[in-house]
């Protein structure tokens, strides 16, 4: 029986309406970075844009709620706010110069990536079928890469150096979970990352025309919204049966190209991006399966055997 914690349905729903959002950025991003809302910006400023009113909305919603930051390990999320930080940014670049559905097909390779960086920085030790997941994933990203002269795109390794970064932001956010109220971790995620943005930004900075700056905002608002839908539909049911969820960002991105600018994925897009997801989707079963593995139990400690009474020397 489905209990309040456990509500299935209303997780499915959260993320895929979180993931229209998410692909959402990507394209604004591409009108922003493309220049079709004005002279191109530079992704650094694109990503300034979305961590500035991203911050404005979860402060709103800390103030109203009262939330206090307690005791935040400011060494954790300096860290995980650094590669979060270079991930968007990189993601933005790339989606800038190739079609929106290959460069979120790639930035799914993150969960790989976090698996490999868990195993010397977390201790993790990974099976036969993370490995094979894994692989199959990477394969997928070769055939996205297109690694011939002709076809090549060169857009697709700044994708890739997003997944390594959002790969690794996934450890620092594993060490802050459970820790610190989620809440608190966006907040302290989203201040310090206007700082690392407002520093990068200005060799940078151009005035954004109006356009430029409602779709900055609407990076902001969405990537705040689909934060909050991946909190809660992962509160909502096991992240095994979540995740997988996920991978309709491709299918929003895809679409999302093709009304805004008539790119239309082909044949090798969709191959390299179906190949991704099974191996995410295997990863993501592998994830689930080892947390439901029964914990060997313990065996007891017998019990002390009492010596035999004796008579003490004189007695």
């Amino acid at each position: 029986m489905t209990t309040p914690e456990t509500r299935p349905a209303a997780a499915v729903l959260l993320m895929l309406f979180g993931t229209a959002f998410l692909a959402m950025t990507t394209l604004l991003a591409k009108a922003i970075g493309a220049g079709h809302l004005g002279d191109p910006l530079h992704p650094l400023q694109v990503s300034h844009g979305r961590f500035l009113f991203a911050l404005i909305l979860f402060a709103g919603y800390a103030l109203a709620r009262r939330q206090r930051i307690r005791n935040p390990n400011l060494r954790w999320h300096g860290a995980r706010t650094l590669c979060g930080w270079g991930g968007a940014t990189l993601m933005f670049a790339a989606a800038a110069q190739m079609p929106l559905s290959d460069a979120t097909a790639i930035s799914f390779l993150s969960p790989v990536f976090a698996m490999l960086l868990a195993i010397p920085l977390l201790g993790e030790r990974v099976g036969p079928v993370r490995w094979i997941a894994a692989g199959l994933a990477l394969c997928g990203m070769l055939v996205l890469l297109r690694p011939t002269a002709g076809a090549f795109q060169p857009a697709a390794l700044l994708a890739l150096a997003a997944a390594v970064s959002m790969g690794a932001e996934a450890i620092f956010v594993k060490r802050l979970s459970g820790r610190e109220p989620p809440l608190q971790i966006l907040l302290v995620n989203n201040m310090l990352g206007l700082v690392i943005a407002c520093l990068a930004v200005l060799p940078v900075w151009q005035a954004p025309t109006p356009a430029q700056w409602a779709g900055l905002a609407g990076i902001g608002a969405a990537m705040a919204v689909m934060q909050i839908c991946y909190v809660h539909a992962m509160r909502l049911a096991d992240a095994s049966f979540v995740v997988p969820f996920s991978y309709a960002t491709l299918i929003y991105a895809a679409l999302y190209d093709a009304a805004a600018f008539g790119v239309v994925p082909d044949a090798v897009s969709w191959i390299g991006a179906a190949v991704i997801v099974a191996g995410g989707v295997l990863l993501a079963w592998r994830e689930g399966m080892r947390r439901r593995d029964p914990v060997p139990p313990v065996p007891p400690v017998p019990a002390p055997v009492p010596e035999p009474r004796g008579h003490a020397p004189g007695e």
